[in-house]
Parts: C-alpha cells; sequence; structure tokens
C-alpha cells in the first residue's frame, strides 16, 4: 500500500511538472494582441482587460495614407485622422499600456486608396521611387524614434509591402541601418504568408515576421484533428525557413474570423453577413497553438485583432476576428497561463 502511495505521489508530481514546464514554455512566448486603434487615447480599464486576457505583448499600429499604389504621396499624424494612430496617439497608448506591465510592438501600417493592396505598392518612375522612399522612412523613422524614446521593446519596419521590398532591397538595407542608429530595440518586418520567403533581409533582423494566414482547412467546421494534420506540413516548412537564417519566426499578425468555412480563406475581412461559427475559430486557433507554441524555432505571434471600446451587446462583430466575448476569449485566458474568470 505504501508502494502504491508512493508511485500515485511521484505521477503526480510529475504531471505537475510536466504542466509547469508546459505554462512555462507558453510564458516565454510573445503572446501578443493586436490592438485596434481608437478615436482616444486608451486608459487604464483598456489595458487591464488585455492583462486579464493573460497577453505579454501589445501591437498597436499608426496608419500612413497614400492616394494610389502608384502614387508617391504618403501622409500620417494629421487632425483627420483616429487619434490612436497619430505619434501623440501612439505615445500615450504605449505609456498606458506599460504601466500595466506589458511589452510593446509598434507595428506601422500604410493604407492605399482605391482599396488597393499594400503588396500592390510601386512607382512608375525613378522619381516617384525617390520620393515615396523619403516620404516612407521619413514616416518609419519617426516612430522609430518614439519607439526608441518610450523603450518599446519591438518594432516593425513595414507591413506587408512585397513589390516594394523586392523592387527596392537596397532601400531596406540603408533603412534598417538608420533604424538601428536610433533604436536600440529588436527589429522585425511583417510580410504575408504567401511572399516571405521572397524578403532578402531577413539576416538584418531579429525575427522573420509573417502574417499568417495560411489556408488550413475547407471544412465548414474543422475539427482539432483536422487543423493539426494541417499545420504539419507547414511546421516542416517554417522550421526550415527558420533554420536557412538561423532566425526566430514571429507572426505578426494570425488569427481566424468566427464564421464557417474560417480556415478556407482566413486573410478574408471582406463584411458579408456569414453565419457566426465560434467552433470553427476555437479549433483553428486551438491547432495553431498546439502546433507551432513548443516549438523553439518560434518566437509567438499577435493575434488579430483586439477593440479597446469593444461594445459586448452590439452583434457587429460576432463573425469577425476578435475573439472578444466569443468562447475563444475563455479559451486565449486558459492557454496564455491565466486562470479562467
Amino acid at each position: 500500500m505504501k508502494k502504491l502511495r508512493f508511485y500515485l505521489c511521484l505521477v503526480f508530481l510529475l504531471l505537475n511538472l510536466m504542466f509547469a514546464f508546459a505554462q512555462a514554455r507558453v510564458s516565454e512566448k510573445i503572446n501578443g494582441i493586436s490592438m485596434v486603434a481608437a478615436r482616444h487615447s486608451i486608459d487604464d480599464v483598456h489595458a487591464r482587460h488585455l492583462k486579464t486576457l493573460g497577453s505579454n505583448y501589445v501591437a498597436v499600429m499608426p496608419y500612413a495614407f497614400m492616394p494610389d499604389a502608384n502614387e508617391p504621396e504618403l501622409i500620417f499624424d494629421t487632425d483627420n485622422q483616429w487619434f490612436g494612430e497619430t505619434l501623440q496617439g501612439i505615445s500615450e497608448d504605449v505609456k498606458t499600456l506599460k504601466s500595466q506591465g506589458l511589452k510593446l510592438m509598434i507595428k506601422p501600417h500604410v493604407w492605399v486608396g482605391n482599396a488597393a493592396f499594400t503588396g500592390d505598392v510601386f512607382m512608375i518612375s525613378e522619381g516617384d521611387w525617390s520620393q515615396f522612399e523619403q516620404n516612407y522612412k521619413t514616416y518609419i523613422l519617426a516612430f522609430a524614434k518614439l519607439a526608441e524614446q518610450n523603450k518599446v521593446s519591438l518594432f516593425c519596419i513595414g507591413t506587408e509591402l512585397q513589390e516594394f521590398v523586392s523592387r527596392r532591397p537596397e532601400f531596406w538595407c540603408e533603412l534598417i541601418d538608420e533604424i538601428r542608429s536610433i533604436y536600440s530595440g529588436k527589429l522585425t518586418y511583417a510580410e504575408n504568408w504567401d511572399t516571405y520567403t521572397g524578403v532578402r533581409f531577413w539576416d538584418s533582423l531579429d525575427f522573420i515576421g509573417i502574417d499568417a494566414y495560411f489556408p488550413i482547412s475547407e471544412a465548414k467546421t474543422p475539427s482539432l484533428d483536422q487543423v493539426n494534420l494541417a499545420w504539419k506540413g507547414l511546421t516542416k516548412k517554417l522550421k526550415s525557413f527558420s533554420n536557412s537564417y538561423n532566425t526566430k519566426i514571429l507572426f505578426t499578425e494570425y488569427g481566424y474570423r468566427s464564421i464557417d468555412f474560417a480556415g478556407k480563406q482566413p486573410w478574408d475581412s471582406s463584411r458579408y453577413a456569414n453565419p457566426s461559427n465560434e467552433r470553427a475559430q476555437l479549433h483553428l486557433l486551438k491547432g495553431l497553438h498546439q502546433s507551432l507554441w513548443d516549438k523553439d524555432w518560434f518566437a509567438g505571434g499577435f493575434l488579430w485583432k483586439w477593440f479597446p471600446n469593444y461594445d459586448k451587446n452590439s452583434k457587429r462583430h460576432q463573425n469577425r476576428f476578435t475573439v472578444q466575448s466569443k468562447a475563444s476569449e475563455l479559451y486565449l485566458k486558459s492557454f496564455f497561463g491565466r486562470p479562467v474568470e
């Protein structure tokens, strides 16, 4: 009987150690959330909500605007945009989030007129390229300086600019050097899931950043086994790519809508009124975490996306990306290492 008790105690101890180790591996990762900019600066209540979720990083996202994908004009930090996208707004939000013990990534975006995709931005003439590069550098350096002033841990030098990156590699190498001369934190760049292998300067950055909207399943509600199976092949490719640069991969964006067929085209953000499907979102997130978060070549990621002024009584976000007031929110609290409340 004593031996049985001893073995039972030993098994219990080993299980607890295994659980603690698994939780430690999760806590070592970047358990990030992408926070949507608000009309006004956020307060401590908004920041505490993110802390309660169990996240340890928050991505804040300034925006610059260009009228067309082939025009060099780039406008930012104006009175015509939301406060949370401006220099002052980002600075205030960073301070508020840091006061709650959260780390930050500043991740600048470009918004292109005529519903153009940022990956298609390119200039027609050399003169336009020179002007656009100067405008882009001014934009990025302004926020890199802000990041240094506020001791931000991570700075993203661009988001989904495939044509710009592939056509003007020298500019990007020079930009990285200039950023490093004024900013002492870690650097990444966010490239899309289907074009990240074409970026030539990963070896100059601290993380390989991928906006990870890989197609996972064509099922209406994929099972967890189906999701894990789909990630098996993807993780092999990602590991190989990480090893080729001796640099960890960071999912600068990842997420799924709570909608039927959410894993078929995860990048789809169109606003059609398809039925909501929280179970699909939950299985897809669980499978991604189970497949990647214990890998030593994987740094973590930033979930897309979180609204600081979320209205739980509104039906607007029932089939959108956010996990707020959905089954996935409770799951994330548990996965990120916080008790479910």
